[in-house]
């Protein structure tokens, strides 16, 4: 996806970066275990279900040696369509113990104009892990004039009230860190001049969405 908010566009380009192995990895974490004694392994971008086969191998190694695994994720690649990927995916979410989902907006439309995409592929995507009953948790960016409309909060909230499988929810407000490196990559900033929202606005649209989960529960 591209979203206008994106605060890393250094990952948009596929097939560039260090090459690593998951042995690599895991002989790091080893390294390091006193640190993560709580923690676990967590993969992000950019967006690492482009990578699904590498995060089967990665994700097996880790849970032989029982450390708990995570994905951060737009769910934007999931197709149920695609027997083949949705088999990679059955494999890989055997070895996950938590998937972190973004979603965007709940409004098909207005996810792709903020995105590019339409949402159906990540709403699908929630609706597949609590098939398969993986532990979910839900992250919204709260972007003013995008994703504040109480409406459309109130929605997202009735959709997540199906999700048996959700386990937390984070309601995030929108941020300029990424700023800079639009201009270091010569990439026009889309929302240029929209400040970072204070926190009582993400606070208060969190209220929404629990609202309209409480309703669609009655």
């Amino acid at each position: 996806m591209r979203c206008l908010y994106c605060h890393n566009p250094d990952t948009w380009q596929t097939g560039v970066g260090t090459e690593i192995t998951a042995e690599e990895i895991l002989d790091d974490f080893k390294r390091n275990r006193a640190f993560y004694a709580k923690g676990g392994i967590t993969v992000t971008g950019g967006e690492p279900l482009l990578q699904a086969d590498f995060l089967i191998e990665l994700f097996t190694a880790f849970k032989e040696q029982g450390i708990h695994t995570c994905i951060d994720t737009s769910g934007i690649t999931y197709n149920p369509e695609n027997e083949a990927y949705v088999k990679k995916l059955d494999a890989l979410m055997a070895v996950t113990d938590l998937v972190m989902l973004d979603i965007k907006h709940i409004d098909s439309k207005a996810h792709r104009e903020l995105t590019g995409f339409g949402n159906e592929n990540v709403l699908a995507f929630a609706k597949y892990l609590e098939a398969k009953n993986v532990p979910l948790w839900v992250r919204h960016i709260i972007v003013e004039g995008y994703t504040d409309k109480g409406e459309d909060l109130e929605r997202l909230g009735e959709f997540l009230a199906t999700l048996k499988n959700l386990k937390a929810l984070d309601v995030l407000p929108y941020h300029t860190m990424g700023v800079n490196k639009y201009k270091e990559l010569g990439i026009p900033y889309k929302l240029e001049g929209l400040p970072a929202l204070p926190l009582n606005k993400a606070q208060e649209a969190k209220a929404h969405i629990l609202s309209g989960m409480k309703n669609a529960k009655k």
